[in-house]
């Protein structure tokens, strides 16, 4: 089924997966004529589907504004009134939903990682690419004004030739060892640990900024080796189980050296049992000339030193405004603070783009693919201990 738009005046959505990305989603899309009222195809949120027994589900519906609200997600995906789905819903559903709403002729926002491997982020793409519809990828931190700030220096030559990039993505989601044994921890349900759910960022960052990597050499490690079962329904990073403990299949920490296309050289670590860090996500960037820093802490902020030299050089901080990225779409001037709803709300921005010209915008399920190759090759280096190729 190929896709099509029943009026370029209002794209017709449905998201599957109610949690909190679920309704991230439903207010990027409600937000979207706020921010660009002269976009066309302002989204009218039509349909939610989610698993939930209770009628917190129909309540919490109600008030994003959905009509109707599905228990089996089939049946959203077969309705036809209904132009662009979100996936949002664990990694062991995006596979076969996603697929499915292609299919169906549907256009799609996945959450990442798109799957819990790399084959399975390839039959998506594949699905994509066969059915003619439009994609978005959950890569939100590349939508940062100073992360468009950064890529744009770089482009033009400012930093010079790049040496060495570090990424870091550190956080307590997972600190704290009576957390339940949810999805998350077994490979079945979610196809790797901290490697899927956070690295795949940092992976997806470091190439938008900087560019392509071409070889990885990993190490992990699993700080938490049991935890408890879950008591009840347990989904939540802040879930907490009791009794008897299971195993941890998948990664608590992820380490890894990164060696660039163009001869760059790289380092980045993620862990989500790191005590005292709180989405302690950047990037740091050194060339021959010049380098630079982000952190999404400080959203706003990019640290840069540049035309000083080679010695005794120090940082500057640029309050990024009008000039860089999207942000002239969300505050009238430098320093004052966006959030990470608004990288949401470009990113359904960029989806929308994409499905009036119908030509990719933003991070697509294309780049969902080179990041899950680059994980799969990670994990294949801890197994085989080597460099890695990825797959290209």
């Amino acid at each position: 089924m190929t896709a099509s738009i029943a009026s370029p005046e209002r794209l017709r959505v449905g998201v599957i997966g109610f949690g909190w990305m679920g309704r991230v989603h439903a207010r990027a899309y409600a937000r979207l004529a706020q921010h660009y009222p002269t976009l066309a195809g302002a989204p009218e949120l039509v349909a939610v589907a989610d698993n939930a027994s209770d009628d917190r589900l129909a309540a919490a519906a109600q008030a994003f504004g959905f009509r109707d609200v599905h228990a089996d997600w089939r049946e959203l995906v077969a309705r036809d009134d209904i132009d662009v789905i979100s996936v949002t819903g664990p990694n062991f559903i995006h596979r076969d939903v996603s697929v499915a709403v292609a299919e169906h002729g549907k256009h799609l926002w996945v959450e990442k990682p798109a799957g819990r491997n790399s084959a399975e982020t390839r039959q998506i793409a594949a699905a994509v690419t066969a059915h003619g519809v439009q994609s978005a990828a959950g890569f939100n931190y590349r939508n940062a004004p100073a992360v468009e700030r950064a890529r744009q220096l770089i482009a033009d030559g400012e930093l010079g030739t790049i040496r060495q990039v570090r990424i870091r993505l550190l956080a307590d989601y997972a600190a704290h060892p009576e957390g339940a044994l949810t999805w998350r921890y077994q490979n079945e349900w979610s196809g790797s640990g901290v490697a899927g759910d956070l690295v795949s960022h940092g992976i997806d960052l470091a190439r938008y900024v900087v560019g392509e990597v071409e070889q990885v050499f990993a190490d992990t490690a699993i700080f938490i080796p049991t935890r408890p079962l879950p008591s009840g329904v347990a989904t939540g990073h802040g879930s907490r189980g009791s009794g008897e403990h299971g195993p941890v299949e998948n990664e608590d920490y992820l380490a890894v050296l990164l060696r660039f296309q163009d001869g760059a050289r790289g380092v980045l670590e993620s862990c989500r049992t790191a005590i005292g860090e709180q989405c302690n996500y950047g990037i740091e960037i050194h060339g021959d000339r010049g380098s630079l820093a982000w952190d999404f802490r400080r959203m706003g902020e990019l640290q840069t030193s540049l035309g000083q030299g080679y010695e005794n050089a120090f940082y500057r901080t640029e309050f990024v405004g009008v000039e860089s990225g999207e942000f002239g779409h969300y505050q009238p001037a430098g320093a004052i603070a966006m959030s990470y709803d608004d990288l949401k709300v470009i990113e359904a921005g960029r989806l929308v783009r994409s499905i009036l010209t119908g030509g990719p915008v933003g991070a697509t399920i294309h780049d969902a693919v080179i990041a899950a190759d680059l994980v799969d090759a990670m994990l294949e280096s801890v197994e085989t201990g080597t460099w890695t190729r990825t797959t290209g």
